[in-house]
């Protein structure tokens, strides 16, 4: 095992397939951060999106995929310059995975790395009964995804992580991210089911960054579609929006679905329409 990969395995208490393959999947996803800083990726991209909050803000639940936004539209974006960058680190690491790109034909490019779940286990553990217990063929996948065609109106930050060496990472700034969220919690249609994932990071920026940037989520809403005419989006809109929306969402389902995510589920016994529209009253709002 690479010594930075056991420094950083140090601070997770792993016992199971499941806590070794989520302690690796965090693993390699600030292993890729690494690779894209190195390839001067953000210089063009800001992270964002529930992993962003988890690695840079300490978000308490896991999340699956990296998405970034171009810092302004770009038809010629091309992920596949990226992706030799994202292979040599991750081998420099000890991590052997394949790499390849979606075709691209939308605004969001996507990528995906690939590793054999099998010798990853045997990567990061020295339980060999841990890795003996995976099938040979199953495979753990980490998505990226860049929006090439991102709405104007956000402002980025830079953060740095310390390992697995010392590096630098632009994100969005919070009141744009949680207008991205927001976004998402009034609009997703998700397989015809309601995300609970959305529902939690409400609660959690509610909790620890309250500050909405409306001017944002009106970009993005006319963006969708869901917001037109020359009429601003103002606050008493929006909080009207945002009611409705909680009236009409089944919060046992949304809980349901998230919970395979968080480590402390007892707070979603909370959920319910009247909890969320006492967390939406604790919202604050900026333009």
């Amino acid at each position: 095992m690479h010594e930075a990969v056991r420094q950083m395995l140090s601070v997770y208490q792993c016992d199971s397939v499941d806590q070794y393959l989520r302690a690796a999947r965090e693993i390699m996803q600030e292993i890729a951060l690494l690779g894209l800083w190195r390839a001067r990726f953000f210089e063009r991209a800001a992270f964002y999106g529930g992993t962003s909050l988890r690695i840079l803000h300490g978000l308490d639940r896991f999340s699956e995929d990296l998405d970034f936004s171009l810092l302004e539209p770009d038809t010629g974006f091309d992920v596949t310059s990226y992706l030799g960058f994202l292979k040599q680190e991750m081998e420099s690491f000890g991590f052997n995975v394949e790499i390849s790109a979606k075709e691209k034909n939308l605004p969001v490019q996507s990528a995906f790395l690939k590793a054999g779940t099998r010798e990853l286990l045997l990567n990061i553990s020295t339980d060999e009964n841990i890795a003996d217990s995976i099938h040979s063929g199953s495979i753990v996948r980490l998505k990226l995804e860049v929006d090439t065609d991102p709405p104007s109106g956000f402002s980025t930050e830079t953060r740095y992580l310390l390992k697995p060496v010392p590096f630098a990472v632009r994100m969005y700034s919070l009141p744009d991210l949680f207008a991205g969220k927001m976004h998402a919690v009034l609009w997703r249609k998700w397989k015809n089911r309601v995300k609970g994932r959305d529902w939690y990071d409400l609660v959690w920026y509610a909790a620890n960054h309250p500050v909405l940037n409306l001017k944002h989520l009106e970009r993005r809403m006319r963006q969708s579609g869901h917001w037109k005419g020359k009429k601003e989006l103002g606050e008493k809109e929006f909080r009207k929006l945002l009611a409705a929306r909680i009236r009409e969402v089944d919060f046992k389902k949304a809980a349901s679905e998230v919970e395979p995510f968080v480590k402390d589920p007892e707070s979603l016994k909370l959920w319910s329409r009247e909890f969320f529209l006492d967390v939406s009253e604790r919202l604050k709002i900026t333009d």
